[in-house]
């Protein structure tokens, strides 16, 4: 839970207790309980002042590090730092990955002087065999707008976009449209966004081409995938 609003308020997020999922049925319950809480429907902010990149890395099997980067969104440059190792919580299960990548990203963002307005993870939101990745759960936990940005397809299918940047195509799954292959740099692959809380599809893929001026990935993402391989 938020503490308080403002550019330079102290930040809380509220990080697992000792009743945290330790089994796959535990963590898929606590998914179901949790999916209907995001919010797929509202077209969340169309500008924003501070942006936060979150990423995962892992020294080895056991520990993990979450990094927070917060962005001016402007102006891209970098507001706030923080980083968190840890052992992992959870064991490496396909599809629950947030269970092992949310204790440190919210021990990261607790450590925050800054309140992000959006954040953008590596990783997927409703682009999940259980329509609720990191980016949803991640979400519903902080109750900001959060987007999923990944580097490779995981779900669903989708055409190839035109080259041109901005180009995208639907990711669909089962028939429902879950995300976007999106072209942030002309002729380089795509990058696969996916709504997580708060966001409307059309708006996510807007700021994550205003995210990417320079680079394939968006530079929220960028810089904290560097400080998670670089605590």
């Amino acid at each position: 839970m938020l503490k308080a609003r403002g550019r330079m308020a102290p930040v809380t997020f509220h990080a697992p207790g000792p009743h945290w999922p330790a089994t796959v049925a535990e963590a898929e319950a606590e998914q179901d309980r949790l999916r209907p809480l995001a919010d797929l429907d509202s077209p969340g902010p169309a500008e924003v002042g501070l942006v936060a990149g979150l990423d995962v890395g892992y020294l080895d099997d056991d520990e993990v590090v979450g990094a927070v980067v917060v962005l001016d969104a402007a102006s891209l440059a970098v507001v706030e730092r923080a980083v968190v190792r840890q052992r992992a919580s959870f064991p490496y299960v396909p599809g629950l990955f947030a269970f092992r990548e949310l204790p440190p990203l919210l021990a990261a963002l607790d450590k925050l002087s800054v309140r992000p307005d959006l954040l953008v993870c590596d990783g997927y939101g409703l682009a999940h065999p259980r329509r609720f990745g990191l980016a949803c759960h991640l979400g519903v936990l902080t109750g900001l707008p959060t987007i999923g940005v990944a580097k490779t397809p995981f779900v669903g299918e989708h055409a190839e976009p035109p080259p041109a940047r901005g180009a995208w195509s639907a990711i669909r799954l089962d028939g429902e449209v879950v995300g976007r292959a999106l072209r942030t740099r002309e002729g380089v692959k795509p990058v696969f966004v996916s709504q997580g809380h708060g966001v409307g599809l059309d708006n996510a893929c807007a700021h994550i081409l205003r995210l990417s001026p320079a680079y394939r990935i968006p530079e929220p993402i960028r810089q904290a995938d560097h400080l998670s391989r670089h605590p």
